[in-house]
């Protein structure tokens, strides 16, 4: 854009973010000690809204029917880039995905692009998704509208190197239930339809399956339910599994194959099973190359190198952001708050996404970001690049 001193916004932006600095790092620190689970990041929910409002932006709160959901914009005319908030905890390790880093980093991001939005012509939405860890927010938002108008969206992730991409794969959940007959498992075992016996069969067969599928495919699941005590058949059992491949057109033939798995061991056991596959699938990553050749040379900027996925350097996983990504441009880069080797969802890396370097990764990945919605804004051929790039990698 003529008349646009990018650098300028850039230093500004930056500048925007270290004027902020002691209430985004104390915002992060507060949700890493209070972790909550997905739909119910409620304080979460509060802490990163109130950061918006005090800094004069308008919030929609429990936004998109999702009452840990929210939305905020900035600018009126231009290009339009969201940012995307996660602050959701695992079940007993809190934040040892580093949801906490993640949410304050974005609203900062946000808050730096709206202290320019007007001057660099650009528009930015920043998007609280709730529940990434299992249960879709951003689908869920997605479905009422929460991308329309959107060209461009962006998110950073924690991890124990700064990559330019999370190795993440698509990835569909599943729930069985196996019905048998109870019976006095001594006195009339021959009466009883064990339904234990027939998920533990199930989950074998799994096991045998995964000799025979592709490299970059995983299954995993566990017991829900195994019956209420050992002196009696089991009447119901249950179980919750997982299964992922790296594409969304070659996760489908490996759930029909892991269903037969499953049904098999209902049916050499001499039980009934149902299924139910869990909305929303997550589907794999499309990273943005334009996107994140900016973010790489913004990052450097501060001083962070950041790479490509290699060898032990290297995370994967499933994000709900690749549901995202094969509607708009997106990029999801990995940010180091721990040191190389630390894999994310143990309890050593929850204990440093509260450290001192959770801390600088917050305010990094604000700039890094920030720096990038201002190329997406003042560039054109960068958002021209990204929107070319995009539509040869879903089409």
């Amino acid at each position: 854009m003529t008349g646009i001193d990018i650098e300028q916004l850039k230093h500004r932006v930056c500048a925007a973010v270290d004027e902020r600095a002691e209430k985004l790092r104390a915002a992060a620190r507060e949700l890493h000690a209070h972790p909550e689970l997905g739909f119910d990041e409620h304080h979460a929910h509060d802490v990163l809204t109130d950061l918006l409002e005090g800094d004069g932006l308008e919030v929609d709160r429990g936004a998109f029917g999702l009452p840990t959901a929210f939305r905020s914009r900035a600018g009126e005319t231009g290009p339009s880039v969201a940012v995307l908030c996660e602050y959701d905890a695992l079940p007993g390790i809190g934040h040892a995905c580093g949801h906490n880093v993640i949410g304050t980093a974005g609203v900062g991001a946000g808050l730096a692009a709206a202290a320019v939005a007007s001057r660099a012509g650009g528009r930015v939405v920043i998007l609280g998704t709730p529940a990434e860890e299992g249960g879709g927010g951003k689908q869920l938002m997605v479905d009422k509208g929460a991308l329309e108008g959107v060209d461009a969206a962006m998110m950073i992730h924690p991890a124990d190197a700064d990559l330019t991409r999370m190795d993440t794969i698509a990835v569909h959940q599943l729930e069985v239930t196996y019905h048998g007959r109870a019976s006095h498992a001594a006195a009339a075992p021959h009466l009883g339809r064990n339904a234990l016996d027939a998920a533990v069969l199930g989950y074998l067969n799994v096991a045998a399956l995964r000799q025979h599928i592709e490299p970059g495919e995983r299954v995993h699941g566990i017991f829900t339910e195994a019956g209420t005590a050992a002196n009696v058949v089991p009447e119901r059992a249950a179980a919750h599994w997982f299964v992922r491949s790296p594409l969304v057109a070659t996760l489908h033939p490996l759930k029909e194959r892991v269903l037969a798995c499953l049904q098999a061991g209902a049916d050499a056991a001499g039980c009934t099973m149902e299924h139910r596959w869990i909305y929303p699938p997550y589907d794999d990553m499309v990273d943005n190359p334009p996107m994140v050749d900016c973010y790489v040379a913004n990052a450097a900027r501060l001083g962070r190198t950041v790479v490509d996925p290699s060898g032990a350097a290297r995370v994967v996983g499933s994000t709900d952001m690749g549901n995202v990504s094969h509607l708009v441009p997106s990029i999801h880069p990995m940010i180091g708050v721990a040191p190389s080797g630390v894999s994310i969802h143990t309890e050593e890396f929850a204990t440093w996404t509260g450290s001192e370097r959770a801390d600088a990764a917050v305010l990094d990945g604000a700039k890094a970001m920030a720096m990038t919605i201002v190329d997406l804004w003042c560039r054109p051929d960068v958002l021209a690049a990204a929107r070319s790039s995009f539509g040869d990698s879903v089409n």
